[in-house]
């Protein structure tokens, strides 16, 4: 389990501070695929990259598995990197380095030996669909390959968290279902905890078991997706939906749209209901 708490972050330049974080409080359990969503500026990737300490907080505490990390150092940092596996928007491949190097980096890191190490990246990029492609540099494949051999280099070391920032932003939308498919068969098939940072709530509703939703440094807004869509509360969460903020109908709608679709209710039902109302109107 991943605990934030009261974590802020404080940027400090020649003119002025910026806070980034504020006040930060998420409890992430083992085998949730969670979802942080906001616009570009609210403090996503800020926050992700304080869960695994490429940005050490200014204040508050992040505890996995009840151990605080932000008193970690050294040796003791490495190993927590090792257990948390990050994937990015533009892919952060070796271009000079064949797939399968790529996906043997992070062992030759821990000074795995290199025939065990070619055996893990092999079985990795056979769990990806890229086993053909282990000889390919990064600039013959797509960029959903690339993606995939992100993922597969994430892996690597057996993580038990993977943090995904902007994953599928530069993806089109065929590609994405697809990427979005492959880490919920990782999270099912292997028991990682998939943390989500995305502006889409297409991408979060697809994949996402629980989201949180962040505006300026806060958290506005967080709890099992199916309910915070069904019932958005925040006027960003409102906004992100494509929701007016004081359209109170426009919400009802959502709302029963959502569920309708949960009960497994068709579009036909809509359309009985239109042919009766019409029916209704022309027996007046």
């Amino acid at each position: 389990m991943i605990q934030l708490e009261h974590v802020s972050k404080i940027f400090i330049g020649s003119e002025r501070e910026h806070t980034a974080l504020a006040d930060i409080n998420l409890t992430i359990e083992d085998g949730d695929i969670f979802g942080i969503i906001g616009e570009s500026g609210a403090g996503k990737s800020t926050l992700v990259r304080c869960i695994n300490l490429l940005e050490r907080p200014t204040s508050g505490r992040i505890l996995i598995d009840g151990n605080d990390i932000t008193k970690l150092s050294g040796k003791g940092l490495l190993a927590l990197r090792r257990d948390i596996g990050m994937i990015f928007q533009n892919f952060s491949l070796f271009q000079q380095r064949t797939v399968l190097q790529n996906v043997m980096f992070p062992l030759e890191l821990t000074h795995t030996p290199k025939a065990q190490a070619e055996e893990r990246a092999r079985e990795l990029l056979k769990l990806v669909g890229l086993a053909n492609l282990a000889e390919s540099y990064p600039s013959q494949l797509s960029g959903g390959q690339q993606q995939r051999v992100a993922i597969a280099r994430a892996l690597a070391n057996s993580p038990k968290v993977m943090l995904c920032d902007e994953a599928t932003s530069a993806l089109d939308t065929m590609t994405t279902h697809a990427i979005l498919n492959l880490l919920r068969d990782i999270n099912r098939e292997l028991g990682v905890t998939i943390i989500l940072i995305t502006h889409s709530m297409n991408v979060a509703e697809a994949v996402c078991n629980r989201i949180a939703v962040i505006e300026g440094g806060t958290i506005v807004e967080q709890g099992e997706t199916k309910v915070v869509f069904a019932n958005p509360q925040a006027t960003i969460t409102r906004a992100l939906l494509g929701i007016e903020g004081s359209a109170a109908s426009g919400i009802a709608a959502e709302a029963a749209a959502f569920v309708a679709q949960e009960s497994g209710v068709t579009a036909s039902v809509e359309a009985d209901l239109d042919a009766s109302d019409c029916c209704e109107g022309a027996g007046e």
